[in-house]
């Protein structure tokens, strides 16, 4: 069995941000969605489990965080190339996203953009060619992204 992932995130309006992920390339799979929940086939390994926020806050004893005050997590998409990740980018603010909410990222082997979702889930998009990326540079630029 090959190994997927499972993104679950609290959605304030389930169907704005069934929008915004399907204008991002996102499908819906119907068999997983109801009025509480919105599962986005992102690829063949990765679903975006859109919840609402009362139904998310079933599956833990935490408090469900605001995205819009605090970053948990941001989660990383890989595109061929960097015109597709302006695509992304462009796409995100169209669909009622924020595009660039940080300074775009462009160190020649690697082309980054992120953007925050209608709740303030932060995406990353992210073009990159490894051959090309420097290893001995121990600074910020490249230190997350060493295998």
């Amino acid at each position: 069995m090959t190994n997927t992932m499972f993104v679950n995130l609290p959605v304030n309006d389930l169907a704005a941000a069934t929008h915004f992920y399907q204008a991002l390339g996102c499908r819906k799979n119907d068999q997983f969605s109801d009025e509480r929940a919105a599962s986005m086939v992102w690829s063949e390994t990765i679903t975006i489990q859109l919840l609402t926020r009362d139904y998310f806050a079933t599956f833990t004893s935490k408090p469900v965080a605001d995205a819009r005050g605090a970053c948990a997590v941001m989660l990383a998409l890989t595109y061929g190339t960097r015109a597709e990740v302006d695509t992304f980018a462009d796409a995100a603010a169209a669909a009622g996203g924020r595009a660039d909410v940080r300074g775009l990222m462009d160190l020649g082997w690697l082309y980054n953009r992120a953007v925050e979702d209608p709740d303030g889930h932060v995406l990353e998009a992210v073009w990159m060619d490894v051959s090309a990326m420097t290893m001995s540079r121990p600074d910020s630029e490249t230190a997350g992204l060493r295998a």
